[in-house]
């Protein structure tokens, strides 16, 4: 992970995790991928993303995925998010027509969604990394430690914060961390947004005008959901 440097707001939450044997593994086992010439998602330089877009003093609201999409060009290390230019995804397209219907705000025609990290909306994965082509494939390997270490250093803040929770894996990573659900944060929950789900309850959950009010009640200000 040499060319993904910890950015400096969160190393005091994450440096130890990373020192650990499990994490120099981790870091030996892609490494050891790539020299065998396999192809993995997102590029070095881009994994660390979501934190380097969001620093931890700033986050506002956490939105939790399962690892990086797959495909070629698709991951750029923001849950959800691809670079402009590239397809929408179906999850994303689901989650902009919630948008749509709970704010009123039109779908956009790109899936870069840096613009909600730099207000302070951790666009976090549980894994970082995936072997191209194959899903999950890096889960189980280490990435947990560290995503569950990041989101319990925003749990522990006092600044009241918002959890959107897509989906069982997210709702399983949220109860590993302590004091998350102690009521001081807005903890929201709903089926993911992929199409196998969408339609069981994340449509018509208005997790975004809610996460605007709660964070407007607290004295945190509102995130602006376009995308630009």
């Amino acid at each position: 992970m040499s060319d993904d440097a910890l950015p400096e707001s969160w190393r005091p939450a994450l440096a130890p995790v990373l020192e650990t044997r499990e994490a120099r593994k981790l870091g030996g086992f892609l490494k050891a991928e790539e020299s065998a010439g396999k192809l993995i998602y997102p590029p070095r330089g881009q994994r660390l993303t979501a934190l380097a877009l969001t620093p931890l003093d700033e986050v506002k609201v956490v939105i939790l995925g399962q690892d990086p999409y797959h495909g070629p060009g698709q991951a750029h290390g923001l849950s959800f998010s691809v670079p402009a230019g590239v397809k929408v995804p179906p999850s994303l397209v689901n989650i902009y027509k919630e948008i749509e219907t709970d704010l009123g705000i039109p779908r956009p025609a790109h899936g870069n969604l840096a613009a909600w990290a730099r207000q302070g909306v951790l666009l976090l994965n549980n894994a970082l990394t995936v072997e191209a082509g194959r899903a999950g494939s890096h889960a189980g390997l280490g990435w947990e430690a560290v995503t569950d270490a990041a989101v319990a250093a925003v749990a522990a803040r006092d600044a009241p914060s918002v959890f959107m929770l897509w989906g069982s894996h997210a709702r399983r990573k949220a109860e590993r961390v302590p004091g998350l659900m102690d009521g001081r944060h807005l903890v929201l929950t709903a089926p993911h947004p992929s199409p196998l789900s969408a339609h069981s309850g994340f449509f018509g959950s208005r997790h975004f005008s809610k996460a605007n009010d709660f964070l407007e009640k607290h004295g945190r200000g509102r995130i602006d959901w376009h995308v630009g």
